[in-house]
């Protein structure tokens, strides 16, 4: 299998994202192992960083996780994207949507608009709507809310408890409620993270 293998809800990446891959890997199968061991290092530090929900909710720390998720795999680690994807607000739109986001996260916080549930899947759901990075935003915005959700003093989601990467039913049932959260409706998406 290709490096490049498309499958439901991945992001294509151009050949210039392509030639930034650090390690010399093959097939994505090679890929998604190398990325997964970088993604456990950055997960292990992201549930001990001592950063307030507050401070989480900021530029900066947004792309330092990814960073820290991809620094061993993708030179544009940490780096938004800057080319057009099949997802996504327009590249130079990335910045204002994410500051709306991180602001509106911080006022639910602060009013208790929603429970810490909600709102960590709220924050989940716009953060891959806005499709900030060339890869990884999917994995990254699960981190994300999973760190935001332990801040706020809840346990971190399961996900479904198996691997979204590659094609499968919990994949399927991931991106079935990701649709569902486009219409207005997380309660699918809710459910599924905490199945």
């Amino acid at each position: 299998m290709s490096l490049v293998t498309a499958s439901e809800g991945n992001t294509p990446l151009s050949q210039e994202e392509l030639a930034d891959l650090i390690p010399n890997l093959a097939t994505k199968e090679e890929l998604n192992e190398w990325e997964r061991e970088n993604i456990l290092a950055a997960q292990e530090w992201a549930q001990k960083d001592r950063t307030s929900p507050k401070e989480m909710l900021r530029d900066d720390y947004v792309r330092k996780l990814h960073l820290r998720m991809f620094d061993q795999t993708w030179k544009w680690a940490g780096q938004y994207r800057k080319t057009k994807k099949n997802l996504g607000v327009p590249v130079d739109q990335i910045r204002e949507w994410l500051g709306v986001l991180l602001g509106d996260v911080q006022y639910w916080i602060k009013n208790k608009t929603y429970s810490p549930d909600e709102i960590a899947i709220l924050f989940h759901h716009r953060l891959v709507v806005i499709h900030p990075f060339p890869n990884g935003n999917g994995r990254h915005a699960r981190l994300m809310a999973d760190v935001l959700a332990i801040k706020l003093g809840v346990k971190p989601f399961t996900w479904g408890g198996k691997d979204l990467v590659g094609a499968g039913e919990a994949r399927g049932q991931y991106l079935k409620a990701m649709k569902q959260a486009d219409t207005g409706d997380i309660k699918p998406l809710l459910e599924f993270a905490r199945s």
